[in-house]
């Protein structure tokens, strides 16, 4: 089993983390566009190759954020529409989240099985998630769903402050 940790609270103005590992060394880079639309998100492994794409589809009535993994869509997450509470669906084909993922704390199981957890860390180098992976095939992906959920927060707690 594979442990990598993603600071919380990752999206600052330059767009720019790393993903670390238990030794804290940098396992991948993650860089957002900055004022550009649409707005991504490029996740880099350490030879600086893309393993991964985050984009959140522009002028859409709800919100929606693809998920390409080596070039090809794996995830959507999108907001539903409701009137009480913020509802938000994770669609792939063959990958489900169980657990609360708007606390960071759910399981990824693909075809039923059990290839990953994200747990928030609270004494690790600052508070970060952490990211276990029991299917290294999955690591990419692993690594692409939580930097979209986490994206899905943010673009939700600017939206909501926009409101007020």
């Amino acid at each position: 089993m594979k442990q990598l940790y993603i600071k919380q609270k990752v999206f600052s103005l330059s767009g720019k983390f790393t993903v670390k590992d238990q030794q804290e060394k940098d396992v991948y880079y993650v860089e957002g566009s900055f004022m550009q639309i649409p707005k991504t998100y490029s996740i880099l492994n350490t030879t600086r190759d893309e393993v991964a794409l985050i984009t959140k589809k522009m002028f859409s009535f709800l919100p929606k954020f693809f998920v390409e993994v080596n070039g090809r869509e794996v995830l959507t997450i999108k907001k539903e529409f409701s009137f009480l509470k913020a509802r938000y669906t994770i669609d792939s084909a063959g990958i489900e989240v169980h657990g609360n993922w708007w606390d960071m704390d759910f399981q990824v199981l693909q075809h039923g099985e059990l290839v990953g957890k994200v747990s928030k860390e609270w004494f690790t180098w600052g508070d970060s998630y952490k990211v276990q992976i029991l299917n290294e095939e999955m690591e990419a992906i692993m690594i692409a769903l939580v930097v979209a959920i986490d994206c899905v927060k943010a673009d939700h707690a600017s939206a909501s402050s926009a409101a007020t």
